[in-house]
């Protein structure tokens, strides 16, 4: 079972890159990122027609995120995390398909920082937290994939120091991307790739995708019980390289 996540960075802008992508190598399981769409204007014709089915909490101009299942559309859980009531940030969405409870995610990005966008980052981080508890408790596999928006180690990035001030890269991020690992959740391409240097976003300024100056920030975090099934994980990085693609690249886990 082959289960992936991709910020497509505008589902509308990016459509034919989408399709490309899921045609190429059909995933059972997608999880999507900063849709950038209201739920009225998803395309989701277009995606069905592609042979995939799915549960969206979108949010128009930006933030939005999705699951997609091949063939069988997901069973809807939620919608969002608890601790927050007046957070209308579509971030979070949670269904059942194919036996795994996933979690779609994108998390703040927090900058700048000091200030109010990187205290809801770790707000953000801590509600996740207490849902992933209770995820781990129901001891089935699941997995917790999206943008994450944190940077885990310098080896998880080509320059350190030219992000050494960003939000992604803090030690309260870092921090607590560890406290959720501590839970029980084990980080899948940490555990295939450990040696790091393996990229999922190049930014488009300075020639980021070029100079192959990228760095991690989209996770699949696993449960013990989809850990044990762990096969593969990588990253499909040619993907970035093509005409008006986002700037993430769709990163996958292949599960027994």
């Amino acid at each position: 079972m082959k289960i992936a996540t991709y910020n497509v960075n505008g589902i509308k802008a990016r459509l034919p890159r989408l399709i490309e992508w899921l045609t190429e190598t059909q995933p059972d399981i997608v999880c999507l990122q900063e849709l950038k769409s209201s739920d009225e204007t998803i395309p989701v014709a277009d995606v069905e027609a592609a042979g995939y089915f799915g549960v969206y909490h979108g949010q128009k101009g930006f933030n939005g995120v999705a699951i997609l299942g091949k063939g069988e559309m997901p069973s809807l859980i939620r919608k969002g995390l608890d601790g927050e009531p007046e957070d209308e940030h579509s971030r979070y969405i949670e269904a059942d398909i194919f036996g795994i409870r996933v979690g779609g995610l994108y998390l703040p990005n927090g900058n700048p920082q000091p200030g109010p966008k990187f205290d809801y980052k770790l707000r953000w981080m801590e509600r996740l937290q207490a849902r992933a508890a209770e995820l781990l408790a129901l001891e089935v596999p699941v997995v917790l994939a999206g943008d994450y928006n944190v940077i885990p180690t310098d080896a998880d990035i080509a320059n350190p120091k030219a992000m050494a001030d960003d939000a992604l890269m803090q030690p309260e991020s870092r921090a607590a991307y560890r406290r959720l690992q501590s839970l029980g959740l084990t980080d899948a391409l940490e555990a295939r790739h450990p040696k790091g240097r393996l990229w999922t976003y190049w930014d488009y300024q300075a020639g980021g995708w070029q100079r192959d100056a990228g760095f991690r920030i989209d996770h699949l975090l696993l449960s013990p019980e989809a850990a044990d099934r762990l096969v593969d994980a990588g990253v499909d990085k040619d993907h970035r390289g093509r005409e008006k693609a986002s700037d993430h690249a769709a990163t996958w886990i292949i599960l027994d």
